[in-house]
């Protein structure tokens, strides 16, 4: 039962994250909200008995991928909002 409820709100923050990650105007806030998502998603997988997949979620996609992400934003020059 416990287990039940706890993956329906890892896809409920999932879904909330995916979201998130289109709809908010900063290119950083949205990286990081890509990276709860990965996170998230690492999360299911483990609890699905898939500790594998859900290593390499977390290594590849939150990691590796997400750093290149901020990398890129931080290193784009932005114009002044005033």
């Amino acid at each position: 039962m416990f287990n039940d409820l706890l993956q329906i709100a890892m896809i409920i923050s999932t879904v909330i994250l995916a979201l998130l990650t289109v709809e908010l105007k900063d290119l950083l806030h949205a990286a990081v909200c890509l990276c709860g998502m990965c996170i998230t998603i690492g999360a299911l997988f483990w609890l699905l008995n898939a500790p594998y997949v859900s290593v390499f979620q977390l290594l590849v996609y939150a990691g590796a991928v997400i750093v290149l992400f901020i990398a890129a934003v931080m290193l784009t020059k932005r114009e002044e909002e005033t």
